[in-house]
């Protein structure tokens, strides 16, 4: 179980329950929440790799969108500000080393299927892939990346015409492999917190639009998933959270008490937990 270092408040200790984070992460993050008022328009865009590798590097997929969906931006959303405030947060809730560009900044940058900076990513975010379309290129090149070792995670996608979109797209990148349920069992969801359950998280815009509503598309979206893909020997290529919105959690951390004591934790939690297993596996 990896250690969670508070460094903060002078100890250290294990939390192995996502409901315990709750309390604590109130603690730790709201303090340092409005310490660094961690704004997206002070972060800065950045494309490429970082400069000082070494430890975990967070990888934004930049894709060209075929279509819209409600709420979506396409490869941006979320960025740059989820990718930020997720590094930021690894770094101070745990023990993990995290790569920095020249100037510092924590390890996230953007980059394009076809780059050549790809091959530099083992870990592989990408968001509103319901829209995402690849062309011959990008086919290929993704399913290099995949095969030799790296992992791709998508988020923030709903209802079933996103789903069949991106089933399509990700089985001409993989074609022959299937996609699978991943159950709560797997340990990539307990490599540092027990996740009881698939949390939905929705947009803040949504949430308060709707009056404190978590399906984005109504009945439709009203379960949430985390599916998988992997490979003959259990490897995990591709990982899909649909129907939520976890990043949400991670970009919006400032903006609401009432959202993030909602919806942070969990969203930090099951994030903390796939970089520590892909580190780790």
């Amino acid at each position: 179980m990896h250690r969670l270092s508070w460094q903060r408040f002078g100890k250290t200790r294990s939390l192995r329950n996502a409901g315990m984070l709750v309390a604590a992460a109130l603690l730790l993050i709201a303090v340092a929440a409005q310490a660094q008022q961690l704004n997206r328009t002070r972060i800065a865009v950045r494309e490429g790799v970082p400069d000082q590798r070494g430890g975990f590097s967070f990888c934004r997929l930049m894709y060209r969108s075929v279509s819209t969906e409600a709420g979506g931006q396409g490869w941006s959303t979320d960025y740059p500000a989820g990718d930020h405030n997720f590094m930021y947060r690894l770094e101070e809730m745990t023990d993990a080393d995290v790569s920095r560009w020249g100037d510092g900044e924590r390890g996230y940058g953007a980059v394009r299927a076809t780059s050549p900076a790809l091959f530099q990513c083992p870990f592989l975010f990408a968001s509103d892939v319901g829209t995402a379309g690849f062309d011959p290129d990008e086919v290929t090149s993704l399913r290099e990346y995949l095969l030799k070792g790296g992992t791709l995670w998508v988020d923030d996608f709903w209802g079933d015409r996103a789903w069949d979109h991106w089933a399509a797209e990700i089985s001409n990148v993989l074609p022959g492999y299937q996609i699978v349920d991943v159950p709560l069992s797997h340990p990539v969801f307990s490599s540092s917190y027990s996740v009881p359950d698939i949390p939905q998280i929705p947009s803040i815009r949504f949430w308060r639009s709707s009056g404190g509503g978590t399906s984005e598309r109504g009945a439709e979206s009203a379960t949430p998933h985390i599916r998988g893909i992997f490979d003959e020997h259990g490897r995990l290529l591709v990982l899909m959270s649909h129907n939520t919105d976890i990043a949400d959690g991670w970009e919006r951390e400032g903006e609401s008490v009432e959202f993030f004591e909602r919806f942070s934790p969990n969203a930090y939690a099951i994030g903390i937990n796939v970089a520590l297993y892909l580190m780790t596996h």
